[in-house]
């Protein structure tokens, strides 16, 4: 069956959705459209040290369809479609940050973090591109949810690239619902964000470890 003409959530109006998200019907609207919101909690890693820097996070990069509320799924490897009746509740390069900012703050392993527009004095930048947001059949009868991110941190004072990864992270779903599809990417970016947050901490700390010597 193709993706797009998966059967639409039906939700009672009292009814809460996974992963935090909010079904929403607006005034005389006869196709009701289920909000997701993936919630992130990095756990913390004791091999993670302690940052003795200070970090801004870049905005994240996208493309047009990537950067979108709404949810990509590919059912070949040629076509690029959305879930109908569905939508995140907000661009996959806004939660991606949101998630980065969290996680380095819950982290309690770094003296200062915030986003750019902050203004803070910082020692590094972290710049993000968002490759791959998008639920993938990849043949399959059931898809795999597929998170790609590129990351670069970058020394602020001479705009050094410390260090430059590939991120990756697949969750097959076991099923076509869109719930099911919802509840892999929120795991999929869990375990990205706590990856680059650890590559993070880890590259930044080394490198200023080195510059001391």
């Amino acid at each position: 069956m193709s993706p797009m003409t998966l059967p639409r959530l039906l939700l009672a109006a009292t009814t809460i959705a996974l992963l935090g998200g909010c079904s929403i019907l607006g005034s005389g609207d006869k196709n009701p459209v289920t909000l997701y919101s993936p919630s992130v909690q990095v756990k913390v890693d004791p091999s993670w040290p302690q940052a003795s820097w200070q970090l801004v996070l870049a905005k994240p990069s996208a493309a047009r369809m990537v950067d979108s509320p709404r949810i990509n799924v590919r059912p070949s490897p040629n076509e690029l479609e959305i879930y109908k009746g569905a939508s995140w509740a907000q661009p996959a390069t806004d939660m991606m940050e949101d998630a980065l900012l969290r996680g380095f703050e819950d982290s309690g392993r770094i003296r200062g973090v915030a986003r750019s527009a902050a203004g803070i004095r910082a020692d590094y930048k972290l710049t993000t591109d968002i490759r791959r947001f998008e639920s993938d059949y990849q043949g399959q009868a059931t898809p795999t949810v597929v998170i790609e991110l590129n990351a670069k941190l970058i020394h602020v004072a001479d705009q050094r690239v410390v260090a430059d990864r590939t991120f990756r992270q697949q969750q097959p779903v076991g099923s076509t619902d869109v719930p099911a599809v919802a509840n892999a990417f929120q795991a999929g970016l869990q375990q990205l964000t706590q990856d680059v947050v650890g590559w993070t901490l880890l590259s930044g700390q080394n490198d200023t470890v080195a510059a001391k010597r």
